[in-house]
């Protein structure tokens, strides 16, 4: 049996073009057609990935993702046929992995899907045995468990990624395509405002100061760097 995706959209069409798409390319496919069927159906009967439309019946796709996270880590693909930045703002703050925008192209997306699973079970942190220390912070990639001023703090999949990859070379700096590339992988296709939304979340989850970082360093116009000292 292939990966599991369910598709959340109340178009009813749409489902079916995208299940064709990717029960041809092997994927087992579930599907729901609101928001509570989405989430029910998420939660119980354990997809690889989600497909999530915005702009759902009842409760809409921010509400479903903001419900999904408070008990998964399932990477979630976002639809939507709102083009504001403002939504891919939200969408990814509230965890989501991708985002596209309607219309878009099947093949397009099924690649996409392709690779968030392929970054999903090859971390890029994949390595045992190694821990990185740093004043105030202790990144555990075996585990991969993080520990900031004594206290254990929780980060999504792509949060601990970036942090890692980051912290392994502390001082270099990172255009948000080679973060992309290191953590997303070399085929993802997304947009680089992605990168901003994450790192933005892990400053917050480290109590990390935008203008008087201790960890995480802003290149204006360039990317971000590691900045911690090594203990």
């Amino acid at each position: 049996m292939g990966r599991r995706v369910l598709i959340v959209d109340d178009e009813r069409d749409l489902r079916a073009m995208l299940s064709s798409y990717l029960t041809a390319d092997g994927f087992e496919v579930l599907e729901a057609g609101d928001g509570e069927r989405g989430l029910e159906v998420a939660l119980t009967k354990a997809p690889d990935l989600v497909v999530l439309d915005v702009g759902l019946p009842g409760i809409d796709g921010f509400e479903v993702l903001r419900r999904l996270r408070q008990s998964s880590e399932v990477p979630v693909i976002m639809l939507t046929a709102r083009t504001e930045e403002v939504d891919r703002v939200v969408g990814l703050t509230v965890g989501a992995d991708d985002y596209v925008t309607k219309p878009f192209s099947p093949r397009e997306l099924v690649a996409r899907i392709g690779a968030v699973l392929r970054r999903v079970s090859t971390p890029t942190t994949r390595q045992t045995g190694d821990v990185l220390t740093f004043d105030g912070l202790v990144i555990d990639v075996d585990t991969r468990e993080v520990h900031c001023d004594g206290r254990s703090v929780e980060l999504s999949t792509l949060e601990f990624d970036l942090l890692a990859a980051l912290a392994r070379s502390p001082r270099r700096v990172f255009t948000r395509a080679q973060l992309m590339e290191e953590v997303w992988g070399w085929d993802y296709v997304g947009v680089e405002r992605v990168v901003d939304v994450h790192i933005s979340n892990l400053r917050k989850t480290l109590d990390d100061e935008t203008q008087n970082p201790r960890f995480i360093a802003t290149v204006r116009g360039v990317g971000y760097k590691f900045i911690g000292t090594v203990s």
